[in-house]
């Protein structure tokens, strides 16, 4: 048994599916500590149904961590000073720790982009753009910057949803350029039917209360929603964690800070390097099987390195629709894609897995 297993108080920070995971797991016979100000598990991966108006209240905390020895504590991790051991709580205490999980996950990023913050919606802010949209004394034309998966997932529940707002998706590069030719034209093909109209290679310069400025002229929009990329949460490198050019904390195999080994980091917020695999890209894919590894690593019934292979990208389209890609444990693109009702059923299994894991 490693010494982290022993360690008589485990701090866990962040309520995601990364720090959920890891605190059930350790909390089977050890205290924990979960830090988070959350009331409900904020469910990232289905936050574009909570922005079209099909969302629903998600499982308490508390519930979720029922049965365990876990202490849920509403607060938020304001510093962490890691040779005291301490963490810093936006209520002014502070917890000691003789183990801590780092897993603040990550944020919208806005790139400095004029207005952006300030004007723009994120997927964070989801049942706040509902209340607008549902509030809206007529509809309007609504654009959503961003091209990868959480832009496509809005543009397409939203269109679906509300057809008679004018749904525009904006992107730097090629709308769903991540997929292949097969999976990419599919979501082109689904944007179409929806009403949706596509802008690519198009870079947003500035928000404005009328719409977007960009490289390719202005847009006009009576709601904008930023789902451009996401940041670290900048706590480790704040701490003086060692931390890669993006800000993820740089960690072993076993997922312990790479300069503060007393310190655990995963979800969006580590760089986690796996061999043959490379730097893992964040999202629930890879948050959640670094929760679960952690959970048994703290509670002593492994003492394995952290192993992982992809195997597929799924992406919802709306309620009738969906697209699971199939890839190389690399995260390559392989040429194999299940599109429409097959794609939407896979997708719906993949976050029911989500669901019943954290119960």
């Amino acid at each position: 048994m490693s010494s982290t297993t022993t360690g008589r108080r485990i701090v866990v920070l962040g309520a995601g599916y990364a720090g959920l995971t890891a605190a059930k797991g350790a909390g089977r016979h050890h205290a924990v500590t979960l830090v988070a100000p959350e009331e409900r598990i904020l469910h990232r991966i289905r936050q574009h149904e909570t922005a079209a108006g099909r969302g629903r209240d998600w499982p308490t905390i508390g519930e979720l961590t029922r049965g365990g020895r876990i202490t849920h504590r509403r607060a938020r991790a304001v510093g962490l000073d890691p040779a005291a051991h301490e963490v810093r709580l936006d209520d002014g205490t502070t917890l000691g720790y003789d183990t801590l999980v780092h897993a603040l996950g990550s944020r919208t990023a806005w790139h400095g982009v004029p207005g952006a913050e300030q004007l723009a919606h994120s997927a964070e802010r989801a049942a706040e753009l509902r209340r607008r949209i549902d509030t809206a004394e007529q509809p309007g034309t609504l654009a959503v910057v961003g091209g990868g998966a959480t832009g496509i997932e809005l543009a397409t529940e939203l269109a679906e949803a509300h057809p008679a707002w004018e749904v525009r998706i904006v992107a730097s590069g090629l709308v769903g350029g991540v997929y292949s030719d097969k999976g990419r034209a599919h979501v082109l093909r689904v944007l179409a039917r929806l009403g949706a109209s596509v802008h690519e290679n198009t870079t947003v310069t500035e928000v404005t209360p009328d719409g977007l400025r960009t490289t390719a002229g202005p847009i006009a929009a009576d709601l904008v929603v930023w789902a451009a990329s996401l940041e670290p949460h900048p706590l480790a490198a704040e701490a003086g964690l060692a931390v890669d050019e993006r800000g993820r904390a740089l960690v072993d195999d076993h997922l312990r800070s790479v300069s503060h080994p007393d310190v655990h980091v995963i979800g969006d917020a580590a760089a986690v390097t796996v061999p043959g695999v490379g730097t893992l890209r964040m999202g629930c894919a890879t948050a959640l099987p670094q929760g679960q590894y952690l959970g048994k690593l703290l509670d002593g019934r492994t003492e394995k390195p952290f192993s992982f292979r992809y195997q597929v990208q799924c992406v919802s389209l709306g309620r009738r629709d969906g697209l699971l890609q199939v890839v190389r444990p690399d995260d390559s693109m392989r040429p194999t894609v299940f599109t429409g009702t097959a794609g939407r059923l896979a997708k719906a299994a993949i976050v029911g897995v989500v669901l019943g894991s954290l119960k």
